[in-house]
């Protein structure tokens, strides 16, 4: 693979077509055609070699959502170097075990957490912080790109093998581990989503995730900007801002990526039974399992949302459900991508038969090398090419993935395992459910048994013989929840995730 070299997209887009507009920033009404952008990125990466960047360094953003952090990624991969993604909803404390860890020497940060920055300034190492407002107002950035002495066009010869991204992963479990994201997972992975996808120079996407995510980054941005496409940038997502955007014909989005939370956000919105649907080509969900219910609702109002299932690991791809088939299929990640291959394995040395649910392995070129600094997590994770996700599927007799859990996430009572999701999925169910989890808490008699933990719509009530009259006839006996305990919100990390482990402590006794 070393033979084969990176191409510099912003470059190659300026010259085949420099005048298509290449990003589109939402809250500012910035916009930039290609060639605008090759050569704002060509400044922005002089100024940074003048702050001594070069080949491997990392350079940092802890910023919302803005196309500054586009220009910032492809400025840094004209110096050969590795952009580091900083979640800007952790703590301080959070934030400096990561950013030791990577060493960076620059980062970019947004004005809007100069608290937290000005901790980290104390606490690390970091030589340059440069402030952006990441609304193209007066800034340290700015003034870097406005002031440069000259212009870097192009990113020399490296190759696919190198290293393009550090991304943290997202610690649902515990301390996060630095994923290392080569340029070839990038090109692969974007190279897989685009047929299914429905991908062209036409699309126009828009990213509402935080694109210190890989959703964001790349499923939302990088691959249609490697078609030549346009990519609209959110600050933070809002379900009012993004139906208004999506509504929006002089934005003409065709394709949208979002988590189940935020649909089921969008949903529960006063816009979302007037909105205008009509130019959206793909819309997309990932990252945890998407309930049942919330794929037909949204079906009743003409979107077909198509449920994917990938990684940080694995540059956010690995399966998705084509278009056609969710009719058929409502439940699937959909069929393996043609650069990954997937397989559940029952146990370390079998592979499961047709529906039989264990872990999932994912091969292919889309797969992470490994762990920054973490030989010992690499080699407990990937075995002969084989990434171990640590998530609960199984396989259909057609090829079809079913994602069912994490392995943490799964419980055993009496004897038998016990997948929380499938479980959610029905309450979802629910008029009177915003959003549920289900956890296993410890019991005497069963070992674990299952706990339900809802936030409620406003003004709705719920006991639970309503739950365990709803699962009557639906699941068996032993996986209906035994405890309804009640929170304001559910937890979660930047991807949408639930932190079931947060939960755990939270009612284990």
């Amino acid at each position: 693979m070393s033979d084969f070299l990176k191409v510099d997209l912003i470059a190659h887009n300026a010259r085949r077509n420099p005048n298509k507009l290449a990003l589109i920033d939402l809250p500012s009404g910035r916009r930039q055609t290609y060639v605008q952008m090759s050569e704002r990125v060509g400044r922005l990466a002089h100024h940074l070699h003048s702050l001594g960047v070069s080949e491997g360094d990392r350079v940092g953003f802890f910023a919302l959502n803005s196309t500054d952090i586009l220009d910032l990624t492809f400025a840094v991969w004209r110096l050969k170097g590795v952009v580091l993604a900083l979640n800007f909803r952790l703590t301080a404390a959070e934030l400096k075990f990561i950013v030791d860890d990577a060493s960076p020497d620059v980062v970019v940060f947004d004005r809007e957490l100069s608290g937290v920055q000005a901790d980290l300034a104390e606490t690390t190492n970091v030589k340059h912080w440069i402030e952006t407002d990441g609304m193209g107002g007066s800034s340290d950035f700015e003034d870097a790109i406005d002031n440069a002495s000259d212009s870097i066009l192009e990113s020399p010869d490296q190759a696919l093998s190198a290293q393009a991204m550090l991304m943290y992963s997202s610690g649902t479990t515990g301390r996060p581990k630095g994923v290392i994201i080569t340029h070839a997972m990038l090109h692969f992975s974007a190279a897989a989503g685009q047929m299914p996808g429905k991908g062209s120079q036409d699309s126009v996407s828009l990213a509402a995730m935080p694109l210190f995510h890989i959703a964001a980054m790349n499923v939302s941005c990088l691959p249609y900007m490697s078609a030549g496409a346009t990519a609209i940038v959110m600050r933070q997502f809002e379900p009012g801002a993004v139906l208004d955007a999506i509504s929006d014909p002089a934005l003409a989005v065709s394709h949208f990526f979002a988590v189940p939370a935020a649909f089921n956000a969008m949903r529960q919105h006063p816009q979302s039974a007037t909105s205008d649907y009509s130019r959206l080509v793909t819309v997309a969900s990932g990252a945890e399992t998407v309930p049942e219910p919330l794929v037909r609702w949204w079906g009743e109002y003409g979107i077909t949302v198509q449920e994917g299932y990938g990684l940080t690991e694995t540059a956010g791809q690995g399966c998705f459900l084509a278009f056609e088939d969710v009719a058929d299929k409502t439940g699937s990640a959909g069929r393996s991508l043609i650069h990954s291959r997937l397989k559940i394995m029952a146990d370390p040395d079998r592979e499961a038969d047709d529906d039989e649910p264990g872990e999932i392995w994912i091969k292919g070129n889309v797969v992470t090398p490994g762990y920054w600094n973490r030989p010992e997590a690499t080699a407990e994770a990937i075995v002969d090419g084989w990434f171990k996700t640590g998530d609960i599927g199984r396989r259909d007799a057609g090829g079809y993935f079913y994602i069912e859990d994490r392995v943490k996430d799964m419980y055993i009572s009496g004897g038998e395992n016990i997948y929380p999701a499938e479980i959610e999925s029905l309450l979802y169910e629910l008029d009177e459910i915003r959003e549920v989890a289900v956890i296993g808490l410890p019991d005497e008699k069963w070992g674990e048994i299952g706990c339900a933990i809802v936030a409620l719509k406003e003004g709705q009530s719920l006991s639970l013989e309503t739950i365990l009259s709803h699962c009557e006839g639906r699941l068996a006996t032993f996986k209906h929840p035994a405890h309804l305990k009640f929170v304001e919100v559910l937890p979660r990390n930047a991807t949408g995730k639930v932190l079931k482990f947060q939960l755990r402590t939270q009612f284990g006794s």
